[in-house]
């Protein structure tokens, strides 16, 4: 009798260590997590719906691995030539900030495309969504065309400087979805881009070519 007890007094208090240390380590990875978070949303708080949407998890690929210079990521495709009036010397004007306007974007129309796709981001803060626009059918876009929570102006920190760059996709055809979030962060931004290249009956090959534009804002 005496044995078991020893026994059962043993088993008990192994159980107890193991239920203290639980939290512990919960807490310890709440924290990371937590951390992780923070670092990663640099120019906004995001509502819960806006995380989930950013956080999709695609294929298992980096949008570092398709990070190439000033040729964006996208090598397999041709390129079409890109204008801003609002970018010059690779900085871009302060009034797309300021006065919260998308730039003024020009470009070629492309042959055999329907429409195009928009986006300015924020590569310094994990592919920011700065401006998301799909059904593009017009070449000619004047300062301020972008309307309502489609576009939202850099806003870094005080005396910071990002890099913002635009992407103007030529497709085919029409696509199921647009993916990205405005005014949030969206790491699997190449895999949104790539999404493009399937078109709504599930055929490939759907982005005909694209403009790309790099530029530079410090906020004030």
């Amino acid at each position: 009798m005496k044995k078991r007890k020893v026994l059962a007094a043993a088993l008990c208090a192994v159980m107890l260590a193991g239920c203290q240390a639980a939290p512990a380590e919960t807490s310890s990875a709440t924290t990371e997590a937590t951390a992780g978070t923070t670092a990663e949303v640099t120019e906004t708080e995001q509502t819960e719906s806006q995380v989930q949407e950013a956080e999709e998890t695609e294929p298992a690929e980096t949008t570092e691995a398709f990070v190439l210079g000033d040729d964006g990521f996208l090598p397999e495709y041709e390129t079409f030539e890109l204008t801003s009036e609002d970018l010059v010397d690779g900085v871009w004007n302060p009034v797309i900030s300021s006065e919260n306007v998308s730039p003024e974007l020009s470009w070629e129309p492309v042959e055999g495309a329907d429409s195009y796709v928009i986006y300015m981001v924020d590569v310094t803060a994990y592919f920011f969504i700065h401006w998301k626009a799909d059904a593009v059918t017009e070449t000619d876009l004047p300062q301020g065309w972008a309307t309502g929570a489609t576009y939202v102006g850099p806003y870094p920190p005080s005396g910071v400087t990002h890099t913002y760059d635009v992407y103007v996709m030529a497709l085919r055809g029409d696509v199921d979805r647009v993916r990205g979030t405005v005014n949030a962060t969206n790491q699997n931004f190449a895999s949104f881009i790539r999404g493009l290249d399937t078109d709504v009956d599930g055929n490939s090959g759907n982005i005909i070519s694209y403009g790309y534009l790099s530029g530079e804002y410090t906020a004030p």
